[in-house]
């Protein structure tokens, strides 16, 4: 099992692209713009999208892959894309994005009984499978209704992914009950502006501490989210804290193995 990080910035520049994980061949788990470096074909083999929630930079990559592998896709027989989300994540993307005017209704495109992407709700907590491969939906704190994800290694232990979250007691309290691999934890914000991760539910390295103490041993950290420009001022903050952990920036192109 190996996940591919496809995009991990939290805005666009060249060399950056926004949220979204390669689970395998057949998964992703968010759908920023870090899908545009998969090529048709590759596209095309994407069965699943996990969704962490509704925001642009995580989902901005669904209508235009649908709109790409839709002939594709149709001409061998391929079932529907199928789309996981919150039901209130599904619920924007079917006013604000699928809606015939910011982009067609590709749940009724090609046609009603043959379209091209299907959408599927899912609860914090719930354990999805895809071909023996398990995903436990976690919680997140932001400012729209958001999950996070663990991808089950087996022996390997865990891989974690936080989405878009601020101070989250929940989510330590199920990551004690697992056997953590990898982290990947979002710090949006440097420690100058706190105040505006408080407002917009997300993490600043200071934050990020407090969150971390809550994390019993140590582990593999992975720092995702940070804007072009601010890289610098993100992992000042974040490699000042005193902590057991392993903790480095998340690069795109990065592929984790697990089990």
């Amino acid at each position: 099992m190996k996940i591919r990080v496809l995009g991990c910035s939290g805005a666009i520049a060249a060399g950056f692209k926004t949220t979204s994980f390669l689970l395998d061949e057949d998964v992703l788990i968010d759908a920023g713009t870090g899908v545009c470096d998969l090529d048709l074909e590759a596209m095309a083999r994407i069965d699943h999208i996990l969704l962490s929630h509704s925001h642009l930079d995580h989902v901005l990559g669904i209508p235009l892959m649908a709109d790409a592998v839709m002939r594709q896709r149709t001409q061998a027989g391929r079932p529907p894309i199928q789309v996981h989300a919150l039901p209130q994540t599904l619920d924007a993307l079917r006013q604000h994005v699928f809606n015939g005017v910011i982009w067609p209704d590709f749940t009724r495109l090609p046609d009603r009984e043959h379209p091209i992407l299907q959408f599927h709700p899912f609860a914090v907590g719930e354990r999805l499978e895809f071909n023996g491969r398990t995903v436990e939906v976690l919680s997140a704190a932001h400012t729209v209704p958001a999950v996070g994800f663990a991808v089950d290694g087996g022996a390997a232990g865990h891989w974690v992914f936080t989405g878009d979250t601020g101070p989250n007691p929940a989510l330590w309290q199920r990551l004690a009950g697992l056997k953590l691999a990898h982290l990947v934890i979002e710090t949006a914000f440097g420690n100058e502006e706190c105040e505006l991760a408080e407002l917009s539910r997300h993490l600043c390295p200071r934050m990020l501490g407090q969150e971390l103490a809550k994390l019993a041993g140590s582990a593999d950290v992975h720092i995702t989210h940070i804007k072009p420009g601010e890289i610098a001022a993100v992992m000042a903050g974040v490699h000042a804290l005193t902590t057991a952990h392993r903790i480095a920036a998340l690069e795109a192109g990065r592929v984790f193995s697990l089990g």
